[in-house]
């Protein structure tokens, strides 16, 4: 190993290369490529779903755990099927805003849903 590779998850300088893949085995976090190639890739990634995947505007996400809803006695199911996202900018973590039949208009964090 040339050049001292650190990790971008968790800065660690222990990261080793396995074929095509760069590995932290201290936090288990795996990229491709040099350190510059991973960021390039974490800014340019957008919106992730539960299993990383890229979700964009118009998508159908599945719920993968029951939601309560603040202020309502209301339950979004796990496994409601939700068409037509649209991605946000939020500070708070609720990135999707959408409509859920029965429900309404509410907006989802993207960890708490999978690409249909």
């Amino acid at each position: 190993m040339d050049d001292a590779v650190t990790c971008p998850s968790c800065n660690s300088e222990h990261a080793y290369q396995d074929r095509g893949l760069w590995v932290c085995p201290e936090c288990g976090h795996e990229w491709s490529g040099t350190a510059d190639a991973a960021a390039e890739a974490s800014s340019e990634a957008g919106v992730r779903d539960a299993n990383g995947n890229v979700l964009a505007d118009g998508d159908s996400v599945i719920v993968i755990k029951d939601l309560k809803i603040k202020g309502s006695s209301s339950v979004v199911k796990g496994g409601t099927k939700v068409r037509n996202i649209r991605l946000q900018d939020a500070s708070d973590g609720h990135n999707i805003a959408c409509k859920i039949d029965g429900i309404g208009a509410m907006n989802l964090k993207s960890e708490f849903v999978k690409k249909a």
